[in-house]
């Protein structure tokens, strides 16, 4: 399905809200999540806890989303985190200058191109106001982050555009009191802010939306004596390394051939790829881009993009950043804080690798690599432990005692499961329905139900049916929704 049914389907099912859409003043690039979405969203989570923060044992926190200046002069947010705009001469339309030329050329263009050179690729393309066909004036930066004032004196502080600072400014505490050694992982989830120029397409662009950030700290002398390697090792990675061109390797093939900086940084790519095979992404539209030293941002030594094939093209899902040493040495001048760690016998300025993850972009992905037409109904392929509705209850017809049935139920299953009762329309109708969110099972209550104490237990891929007993329902349930993969 295309970007367009996708949205629509997100929007009509309760995934998707237009924050304050009620109002002619509703801003663009915020978005609520309604009740199907919440639950995505949470599972989600609840999978990237599981297979990346216990798997790695990470430690987890939960920083605050306003902070100071001062962090952010020591990031270099306040310098370098800017983005190049222009704007029409006669309709006053802003637009991003990057973003507006690669439409136009079908080119990548890198937004750390000086302004003089958008403007002349502006100029040398013909490049004119989308809306009203008028000239663009000349290119200018402008700096993203949300600034607050805090307190009766107004304090300057800033709505964070990472979560990633919260990690960096309490890690010498954080380094003590969980008695860390390096390499050390921390993992955060939550919002991030950023005021971007043109925010569109729903969770692709945001101005408010959710991270999930790892941070994995280690001695940049000792990044190839990384053990857990080997467990990874033998995992298949699709490598973009000069273009679009992708190239399949193996981990161990890809460091052996020097496309990978260290072994700490392959095992992490790999265990982010696994990580995304598990939610169900299609992986053969998925790609490693390595970026180049004119794309990668301005505190990155290398970088890759974990991307993902849409209708839209290719998306930016996971931003992987070898950071060096830029964070911690930033914070330690600014702040006059000794950041270095004991290493064995020696103190260490510990280097870091990013993965930061952006949530909204991926739950759109997967329910759009997840919806597929069949004849007259829509199913979307949500594996079960994803799924926001995990088993409908159905009645059979509403009447001769069938509703009481399945209504004691849905009672019993919705302490263990996120369970819908709906006796409303025929029972093909309900079915339909529950195939378009990604429901896995539906139970159906007949007149044999009356007879022998059995339901129907109908699944949504094949959408084959079996009897059951009642009394085995939990189990069979628990089996087929929290079977995840090892």
């Amino acid at each position: 399905m295309n970007y367009e049914q996708t949205l629509r389907l997100m929007l009509e099912r309760g995934f998707l809200l237009p924050s304050s859409e009620i109002y002619p003043d509703a801003l663009a690039g915020f978005w609520d999540y309604g009740p199907l979405g919440v639950a995505l969203k949470n599972r989600y989570i609840e999978v990237w806890r599981r297979y990346l923060v216990r798997r790695d044992g990470m430690i987890e926190i939960d920083g605050c989303q306003i902070m100071p200046r001062s962090v952010f002069v020591a990031s270099g947010h306040l310098e370098g985190f800017e983005d190049p705009i222009v704007r029409c001469t006669k309709c006053n339309l802003t637009l991003r200058a990057d973003r507006l030329i690669q439409e136009k050329t079908g080119k990548i263009v890198p937004e750390r191109l000086p302004n003089e050179e958008l403007d002349a690729l502006i100029a040398s393309n013909n490049i004119v106001c989308p809306s009203c066909g008028a000239k663009l004036g000349s290119v200018r930066r402008f700096n993203m982050m949300f600034r607050v004032s805090v307190g009766p004196s107004g304090d300057e502080a800033y709505l964070r555009p990472e979560t990633c600072q919260s990690i960096f400014v309490d890690f010498p505490r954080l380094f003590k009191v969980m008695r860390c050694k390096l390499p050390v992982a921390f993992a955060q989830y939550g919002k991030s802010f950023r005021n971007e120029i043109s925010p569109r397409q729903s969770l692709m662009r945001l101005r408010e939306f959710y991270q999930a950030e790892i941070e994995v700290f280690f001695n940049p002398d000792k990044a190839n004596e990384f053990e857990k390697f080997d467990e990874v090792k033998s995992e298949v990675l699709r490598l973009a390394l000069k273009g679009a061109e992708v190239e399949e390797l193996t981990v161990s093939e890809a460091f052996e051939k020097g496309y990978l900086p260290n072994k700490l940084i392959a095992y992490y790519l790999a265990l982010l790829h696994q990580f995304y095979r598990y939610v169900g992404l299609d992986m053969k539209r998925t790609r490693f881009r390595k970026l180049g030293d004119d794309e990668k941002a301005f505190y990155a030594t290398s970088a890759f993009d974990f991307e993902v094939e849409t209708s839209l093209g290719w998306v930016e899902l996971v931003a992987c950043n070898h950071r060096g040493d830029y964070d911690l040495s930033g914070h330690a001048k600014v702040s006059k804080k000794n950041m270095m760690v004991l290493d064995g016998d020696r103190d260490v300025l510990p280097n870091v690798f990013e993965l930061s993850m952006g949530v909204d972009r991926s739950i759109y992905a997967i329910i759009e690599h997840s919806l597929a037409v069949e004849g007259e109904r829509t199913v979307m392929r949500l594996k079960p432990y994803l799924a926001p509705i995990q088993v409908g209850v159905f009645p059979l017809v509403t009447k001769d005692g069938l509703p009481e049935v399945a209504k004691q139920i849905y009672s019993k299953l919705k302490m263990s499961f996120d369970a819908f009762y709906d006796d409303s329309g025929s029972i093909g109708r309900r079915y339909r329905r529950m195939d378009e969110i990604g429901t896995p099972l539906c139970i159906t209550v007949d007149y044999q139900t009356l007879q022998d104490n059995t339901v129907t237990i109908r699944d949504r891929d094949t959408m084959a049916q079996e009897r059951v007993k009642i009394s085995e329902l939990e189990q069979i349930l628990h089996q087929r929704i929290y079977s995840y993969p090892v």
